[in-house]
Order: structure tokens, then C-alpha cells, then sequence
């Protein structure tokens, strides 16, 4: 028989007989890794534990920590859910069932409208057979074939994917028991691992995603392999409502949206404070690193977008307009704006590098059904730098944006993960200029001894990039921060500089950003604190609580006296019982409550409640301010 070489990711190489199973390799690797195992990467692709190797290949063990463990795992949960409907609902159609980010969805076409009596009843069918231990089997069939076996079975939506897909594509099946569905797979090897379930929701989709076709319903379920996990899933659910931003803006006075301009934020007073120190901030640690700030225009000529490359790649989400019967656009990004500071000037090689920093009013015109508060929006700004260089100081330059990214999100508590991703197949350029853009990048991650993992072709289409993934508080993920390395754009722009042998050449262009969008960030800040800003953000740091109105007097003179020193603080001076006040002023996740009575007045005295820690004391007036003013200095 014929061998074929392993390779695994400690780099040692292991020898089989074409045909192998990934069962078998991870068997080899360690029986317990085989027993917790779902599948593995090979090649870049993920296979199942049941499918085979026949050629040599880099291979990976998934389990269901890892991103592709969850996603086989998922799929073969979509399936069962589908064998369970079908079980329980006979006449049902089937469309698609993709695993997604945080479970899995499968689209039905059924004259029974579900209901969520319906979903406890298809969660104990899916229980069932999951338990039920059925071989997710694999075959395929001709294309002719594969169309003929659906339009029998009455599968409409199978026929129209068969339809569509390449002609060379293999049209591959998978069998549960009775159960068969059209799909390419990977799974599990069978359905016993899927222990805990929950369904939940029911939705509209369109199929293919186009509002002139049919709608199917759409239920969506997780899975876990332990009802702890399941159960600790479900509890980040319920906080994650507890902490949705479009709510908490709404009860803490900081934005809104309105019919008036779907995906347009406006932002009140409340909202401008907590934006305005985030945009301080940004600028103070910029120039701290040798930035320097620029502003270009919103609207720029058509023909610019057309030489930038994103006319072709991103025509469908610009707003467009006409000026003087001459077309233009609105930037849907900053970096031709950039590009176009840069051609204002002519340049030596001892001049750079270059680092200008740009807070950049974007717009992009996004679908209705897609927009999300804060966190999908048609106008953000961008906290973009655009970075010119000499190839000798790419990776120096690089390794300043990841110190620079690793500092802010460190100040705001987040950890993260980064991803390094590649070559998209719709790219422009040539494949040296990939590598070199690509190798610039993992040798900068590596210096700084950053941990990543490659997102192979998910690069901007005009170079590769680094993402950064914030992790909040109740452990959901966030894409943030990117660092892309572009050799296009000078090239499209015929951006040069005299080099030390008088000849010109090309710069090196680094797009990049921390924060992603302000508007974003703030919609992620929200949720992470759960509305409860640090001292140094919040937009009211200290309310004043008079316990009758006789001490108003009192209260407006320590709250003078506070605003002078720089602190946002607010009276409650209605005629209201000291504990309303308090709870009221929790409600608005204000940091510190002063109480003001007698005692407080004859010592010129305050009596502190915290936040999140209660009654802490009196302190004097002044002990305190200095407290407040060292906890904003501090960014605590």
C-alpha cells in the first residue's frame, strides 16, 4: 500500500497507509485524545473523525473548544433537529442547516406555523435521537441523480442547491436512521455526543437570503457536549440581555436611533462625555508615539474609489451623489483621503516613517435587516492611522501598533486573541508581494511572542492583516483592531521617495486601527461594564443627595466646588426620601452618591455610597475630590 506523511503540530511525522481515518490518527496520538476528539483540520480543511487521509498533510485534532470542534459538532446538532421536525412534523421541506457562531439554524418551509410549545417538543425529539446513536453515514450520487432523488421526495430547495452548485462539485450526502440530507459536511460519527440541547427562537428568512422568494421559518438551537456547559451558556444569554447596549443607552440617556435615519446614531450630552474622553484618549496615547492627527473630506470624487480598488470590490455598499454633473462618493473609508496628504508632498527616504492618525467619518450603506444598534451602523467614525515606511521599518513600525493596541485594551480590562489572515481569492497584486506582506506580519507577532492563529484567505483584498478579538466580560468574543500591510496602494497611486541612490521607490502603506469604529467600541464598552463606566468614563462621576431641601445649600456649594476641580457631578435635590434617591442614582450606574445632612454640614463632610460597594464613610470634601481626581488620573 502506498504511505503517505503526517505531519502534526509539534512537527514531528508519523507514517500510514493511504486512507487512514482521523480516528485512527488521533488514536495513535493518545486514546484520550481520541475519546474527546470531533475532528481535525487537514490541510486547512476540517474532515470528521470517520473521514479518510490520502495524502500527505499537516493535520490538527479539533475538540469542542476549538472553533472547528464547535462548528462539527454544530452541524450534526442542525441535522438532528431537522430528523426530529421531520419526525414530527412529516410534511415539512427542508433548506439549509449551517452551524453558526454560538449554535446552529435550520430553514423549513412547512404550512404549520411553529410556535414555542412546538420547540419543547422537537428539543425532546432531538434528545431522543441523539441517544438513539445514529452513523452519520456519507455517500454521494451523480448530479443527475442527486436532482432526481429530491424532486421524488418533493425537496424543492435541495433540487435548486443541486442546481447551483459547480458542475464538478461532488454532491455528497449524509444518512441518520431514516433521515437523509444533502450536504458536504464534516460531522460527527454519530449523534450520541450531542447531550444538551435548547431551542431557541423562531424566525423569518428569506431563501437565499432574497425578499422575492419564499419565506421559510427558521429555528435556531445550541448544543453542548455536558449540561454544565449548556447551562452556563444560558446564563451568558440572560446577562448578555441584562447588558444590551441599545437598552442601557436608551435608560442611562446616552444615544438613540430614530425612523428618521435607520443606522444613524445620535448621541446626547451623556453619550458626547463618554465619547469625547475616548476620542482625548486616543489622541493623548497618539501623539504620545509620534503621531500626527490629519481630517479629510467626506465626499470625494468617483474617480478616486475607482483608482483605490474599492469601486469594484465595494461599489454595492457606497452612497453615491453628484456634484457640478460630476459623480461622487462618500467615503465609505479614510485611506485614499490619506493617500492623498501624502502626493501633496515630495519625500526622501530620511523622512520617514510616516504615522497620521485620522478620527474619520465614515458611511456604508448596510442592509436594514442587519443593523444593530451601536454595534451595525450606516455612519461611524474610524479611529484610522495610515502608517508610510520604508520596507526596513515595516516590522519595527508593526511592532509599535501591537504595543500600542496591547496598551489601550489593557486600560479598558480586555483581554484578546489575534488572527493573522491571508490571501482572499478576490485580491489584487502578486503573490511575492503577499508573502513578503504576510512574513512581515507573523515575524512582528512572533517578536513581540504574541500568540495567533492564521484565518486563511480572509485578508483585506489589498494585503494581509492582523485582527484583534476582545474578549468582554461575560467571555462573548469582539473584532476590533486590525493592522493591514497594503504594497497596492502606492502602487495604484504611484505613491514614491528618492531613495539614498537618488532613485524612486515605493513606500510601504500600514492601515490600521484600535478601537475599530467609536461608536462600536462605545456599544462594546456598554455591555462590558454593563452600563457601570470606570470613574474615568462615566458620565456623571458623583451625584450629591441632599437628605431634605434645607441642606440644598450645602449640596450646590460642594457641587461648585467639585466642577471647579474638574468633576461631573450632579443634586438630586427633589423631595424625595433619601433611599428613592439612592436607588434612583443606582439605577444610573453613577460611580458615587454623596449624602448630605446635618452632620455633613456642621463637619463639612460628605457620607459616601459606592456603586457596587455600598456605604464606605465620611470623608472630608477636599479627602474626597482628591480621591475622585487620582482615580481619573489612574484610569481606574
Amino acid at each position: 500500500m502506498e504511505k503517505i506523511k503526517i505531519t502534526l503540530p509539534d512537527n514531528s511525522v508519523k507514517e500510514y497507509e493511504k486512507g487512514v481515518t482521523v480516528e485512527k490518527i488521533a488514536k495513535d496520538i493518545s486514546e484520550g485524545l481520541a475519546r474527546v476528539a470531533l475532528g481535525a483540520v487537514v490541510n486547512g480543511k476540517t474532515k470528521g473523525m470517520q473521514e479518510i487521509v490520502d495524502e500527505d498533510a499537516d493535520i490538527r485534532i479539533v475538540k469542542f473548544e476549538d472553533k472547528e470542534g464547535k462548528e462539527i459538532f454544530w452541524h450534526t446538532s442542525a441535522h438532528i433537529m431537522a430528523h426530529a421536525v421531520l419526525r414530527l412534523f412529516p410534511d415539512v421541506k427542508f433548506a439549509i442547516g449551517p452551524a453558526i457562531e454560538d449554535g446552529f439554524y435550520y430553514d423549513f418551509d412547512t404550512e404549520h406555523r411553529f410556535t414555542p410549545e412546538d420547540l419543547e417538543k422537537i428539543e425532546k425529539e432531538m434528545v431522543k435521537i441523539a441517544r438513539e446513536g445514529h452513523k452519520m453515514e456519507r455517500f454521494v450520487m451523480p448530479r443527475d441523480e442527486a436532482i432526481e432523488y429530491f424532486k421524488e421526495k418533493n425537496e424543492p430547495y435541495k433540487v435548486d442547491l443541486i442546481e447551483n452548485l459547480p458542475e464538478d462539485e461532488v454532491i455528497s450526502f449524509y444518512k441518520q436512521g431514516d433521515f437523509v440530507d444533502l450536504c458536504a459536511g464534516p460531522h460527527l460519527p454519530d449523534t450520541k455526543k450531542v447531550k444538551a440541547i435548547k431551542l431557541l427562537s423562531i424566525a423569518g428568512a428569506y431563501w437565499r437570503g432574497d425578499e422575492n422568494r419564499e419565506m421559510l421559518q427558521r429555528i435556531y438551537g445550541t448544543s453542548y457536549e455536558k449540561k454544565k456547559d449548556l447551562e452556563a451558556y444560558l446564563h451568558r444569554l440572560e446577562e448578555a440581555k441584562k447588558r444590551d447596549h441599545r437598552k442601557l443607552g436608551a435608560e442611562l440617556d446616552l444615544f438613540s436611533i430614530h425612523e428618521e435615519g435607520p443606522g444613524f446614531p445620535f448621541f446626547h450630552p451623556k453619550g458626547m462625555v463618554v465619547r469625547n474622553i475616548l476620542e482625548d484618549f486616543w489622541k493623548e496615547e497618539h501623539i504620545k508615539r509620534g503621531y500626527g492627527e490629519i481630517k479629510t473630506p467626506l465626499i470625494l470624487s468617483e474617480e478616486l474609489w475607482h483608482r483605490s480598488g474599492h469601486w469594484d470590490h465595494y461599489r454595492e455598499n457606497m452612497y453615491l451623489t453628484k456634484i457640478d454633473e460630476k459623480d461622487y462618493a462618500i467615503k465609505p473609508m479614510n485611506c485614499p483621503g490619506s493617500i492623498l496628504i501624502y502626493k501633496s508632498n515630495m519625500y526622501s527616504y530620511r523622512d520617514f516613517p510616516f504615522r497620521w492618525g485620522e478620527l474619520g467619518l465614515v458611511h456604508r450603506h448596510e442592509l436594514s435587516g442587519t443593523l444593530h444598534g451601536l454595534m451595525r451602523v450606516r455612519s461611524f467614525t474610524q479611529d484610522d492611522a495610515h502608517l508610510f515606511m520604508l520596507p526596513s521599518q515595516v516590522k519595527d513600525e508593526v511592532i509599535g501598533v501591537i504595543e500600542l493596541a496591547d496598551y489601550i485594551y489593557s486600560v479598558f480590562g480586555f483581554k484578546y486573541h489575534v488572527e493573522l489572515s491571508t490571501r482572499p481569492e478576490n485580491s489584487m497584486g502578486t503573490e511575492e508581494q503577499w508573502n513578503l506582506a504576510t512574513n512581515s506580519l507573523r515575524e512582528a507577532l512572533e517578536e513581540k511572542e504574541i500568540d495567533y492563529t492564521v484565518n486563511e484567505g480572509d485578508g483585506a483584498f489589498y494585503g494581509p492583516k492582523i485582527d484583534y478579538h476582545l474578549e468582554d466580560a461575560i467571555g462573548r468574543t469582539w473584532q476590533c483592531g486590525t493592522i493591514q500591510l497594503d504594497f497596492q496602494m502606492p502602487e495604484r497611486f504611484d505613491l514614491t521617495y528618492v531613495d539614498k541612490d537618488n532613485e524612486k521607490k515605493r513606500p510601504v502603506m500600514v492601515h490600521r486601527t484600535i478601537l475599530g469604529s467609536i461608536e462600536r467600541f462605545m456599544g462594546i464598552l456598554i455591555e462590558h461594564y454593563a452600563g457601570k463606566f470606570p470613574i474615568w468614563l462615566a458620565p456623571v462621576q458623583a451625584t450629591i443627595l441632599p437628605i431634605s431641601d434645607k441642606f440644598n445649600d450645602y449640596a450646590y456649594e460642594i457641587k461648585k466646588e467639585m466642577e471647579d476641580k474638574g468633576i461631573r457631578v450632579s443634586i438630586d435635590d427633589r423631595a424625595e426620601k433619601i433611599g428613592y434617591k439612592i436607588r434612583e442614582a443606582r439605577l444610573q450606574r453613577i460611580p458615587y452618591m454623596l449624602i448630605v445632612g446635618e452632620k455633613e454640614v456642621e463637619g463639612r463632610l460628605v457620607s459616601i455610597n459606592k456603586r457596587d460597594e455600598g456605604d464606605i464613610g465620611q470623608f472630608k470634601v477636599d479627602e474626597f475630590m482628591n480621591r475622585v481626581m487620582e482615580e481619573v488620573e489612574n484610569r481606574q
